[in-house]
């Protein structure tokens, strides 16, 4: 229907200010406001498991201390054990306590928060879609909506994880062990401070760097989920023509670009970790060293020592979190630009206006209609005809004159860009687009079936249609007879991509439903261009009866099934050339004239 390319899907790494990217950060935020209880509820855990974290190490340090002062004082086997059992009982009781919590947090945050968080979001972009005009379809690849829609919302559900869970977690937790190590031995608690600025900034800086290799590895995943639905869309033609070898070539070079941007951006964040690790390992061989130092100088106790050494390998886990939270905000502001600006895009205006579809008579009448796709590109310059009720008005021409476009206006797919369109003297500009769109049944060329049941596809334009209205329906269709033959007759599962109906009988199925329908308003694109001769005749048998006191509009290039129409128009490059029935245009022996003697021989004609 439309005429949109669909080029393949490249776009640049937007050029992000700091700014923008946490006006990004707070809209990912913002839109976690619908769970904000559940997030509540993990902080409060993140604040257990950090206060586990560092009453630890101070208990494991006083358990130190114990031992060695029961030890100085001639104590063995029970006795030295005996006195330290409450000790370690609460020992134990911290550690489970703070693993129960870790894991109760765990699951909130992946089981109900993320999944809760990406549900919505996705439910607002699949109702955007809805909203979404034509022309979007129409040149927008699917996979590049697929990769908004699953990828791209998954990177964001995974940044409310890794800023609540991981982030804020991590950064409570430096400053909760920092204060305790400073309290128990500044000069020791300072040698494990003074590597954290660096390891801090290093990982914001690699990560940095990172960025537009992300957002490239989230174009090339649109490509390649672009690539496969073609693929699969077209699996029959490129058996045919013997073109795996091309396909399997353009899902590699797909492939290969994707694995090169995946391969530098995991490089780059996944360098922040190691060397963090590296930095945290040199730490506690120097407060090991100097903590060992000091306490055999009897300058610390050897509890504060054994505390600090915890604390130190605690320290190194919290800017692990950091550093890969801080990747992980670099791969969520990519793909939050690209579910923003998608959720951002302009809508489909609803137009206002009441229309009841049962008081329309018919009336349709374009007033100097000016359209074109493309701006560049003229289309239709000044196009005016009128079709009164009962009327079947037949649309030829060659392939991209502008047939289709009539129909994509008249449906409110596109809007024009100058002139006006009625129906009954109102134009649709100021009709609701929704009930403006009930006043017409349709019937296209490439036929449309989902998966479920015969019967259901037959109602899909009426969903309250009752079983006898339906065979009703089937029957003036003509389709009845074989929907019988069918394993479960009217309640036989069918498919888009079924094969046990014929393209005749999936027209037919179609044609049904346009019948059930029963619209005042009629567009025929191509119907009969996909069916035999046979069942073109029983097509139009079908259509005759369906025409009667509607205005159908019809587009043909099998002109044999419009020679009885009321009026054809003959568009040539988006303007009406000839108007008239058909005997009249082969009096005239123009451009029409010339079509049907391409069909059909002189003597025929």
């Amino acid at each position: 229907m439309g005429r949109g390319s669909r080029r393949r899907f490249r776009s640049p790494a937007p050029k992000l200010t700091n700014k923008d990217r946490l006006a990004l950060y707070g809209k990912v935020l913002k839109e976690a406001r619908p769970i904000w209880k559940w997030i509540v509820v993990s902080c409060l855990l993140c604040c257990v498991i950090i206060v586990c974290a560092t009453v630890g190490p101070k208990l494991t340090g006083a358990l130190t201390d114990e031992i060695y002062a029961y030890w100085q004082a001639g104590n063995r086997g029970i006795a030295l054990v005996e006195p330290m059992i409450p000790t370690l009982l609460t020992l134990l009781g911290v550690y489970t306590l703070g693993a129960i919590m870790r894991w109760l947090n765990m699951y909130l945050m992946n089981n109900v928060v993320s999944h809760h968080y990406t549900c919505a979001i996705r439910i607002r972009m699949s109702d955007k879609v809805r909203r979404l005009p034509v022309k979007f379809v129409d040149g927008t690849p699917v996979g590049q909506i697929l990769e908004n829609m699953t990828d791209d919302v998954s990177a964001m559900g995974n940044s409310v994880h890794q800023v609540v869970n991981t982030m804020m977690q991590g950064i409570l937790q430096m400053i909760f062990i920092s204060v305790a190590m400073l309290l128990e031995d500044w000069r020791l608690g300072l040698i494990v401070l003074a590597t954290t600025p660096a390891s801090v900034l290093l990982s914001v800086w690699l990560s940095g760097k990172g960025r537009k290799y992300h957002h490239q590895n989230f174009a090339e995943a649109a490509n390649l989920y672009s690539v496969v639905e073609e693929s699969y869309t077209n699996f029959a033609t490129t058996k045919a023509y013997n073109l795996e070898g091309d396909l399997v070539g353009k899902h590699a070079a797909v492939n290969g670009r994707q694995k090169e941007a995946q391969e530098k951006a995991l490089f780059l964040s996944g360098l922040a970790q190691p060397i963090i690790t590296l930095v945290s390992g040199l730490t506690f061989i120097a407060v090991n060293l100097v903590g060992g130092f000091l306490a055999v100088k009897g300058l610390v106790p050897v509890g504060t020592v054994v505390t600090i050494v915890l604390f130190a390998r605690q320290f190194s886990s919290p800017l692990e979190q950091i550093a890969a939270g801080v990747a992980q905000m670099q791969r969520t502001s990519a793909a939050a630009y690209r579910v923003f600006n998608f959720l951002g895009m302009e809508e489909e205006d609803p137009r206002s206006g009441e229309v009841d579809p049962k008081n329309v008579k018919g009336d349709v009448e374009f007033r100097h209609v000016a359209f074109s796709y493309d701006p560049q590109t003229p289309l239709i310059g000044d196009l005016s005809f009128s079709a009164k009720q009962g009327q079947t008005i037949a649309i030829v021409g060659p392939t991209g004159a502008g047939k289709t476009t009539l129909v994509n206006l008249l449906m409110g797919f596109y809007d024009i860009d100058g002139g006006e369109i009625t129906v009954d003297g109102v134009p649709l500009s100021q009709m609701d687009r929704d009930a403006a769109r009930e006043l017409f049944a349709m019937v296209l060329q490439e036929t449309w079936l989902f998966r479920g049941t015969v019967a259901e596809n037959v109602a899909y334009g009426k969903p309250n249609a009752t079983r006898e209205e339906i065979i009703r329906a089937c029957d003036q269709a003509y389709c009845d007879h074989f929907i019988r033959t069918l394993p479960k007759g009217y309640d036989t599962i069918i498919g888009d991509e079924s094969t046990t109906l014929s393209g005749g009988q999936k027209q037919l199925l179609t044609i049904a439903r346009a019948i059930l329908s029963d619209r005042r308003l009629l567009i025929l694109d191509e119907a009969t261009s996909n069916v035999d001769t046979r069942t073109e005749i029983l097509i139009q048998k079908a259509m005759n009866h369906l025409m009667e006191g509607r205005t159908c509009f019809v587009i043909a290039h099998r002109l044999s099934t419009i020679v009885h129409a009321d009026r054809i128009l003959v568009i040539r490059d988006g303007d009406i050339v000839e108007m008239g029935a058909h005997k009249e245009l082969l009096k005239k022996n123009g451009f029409y004239a010339q079509l049907y003697a391409s069909q059909y021989d002189k003597e025929e004609a």
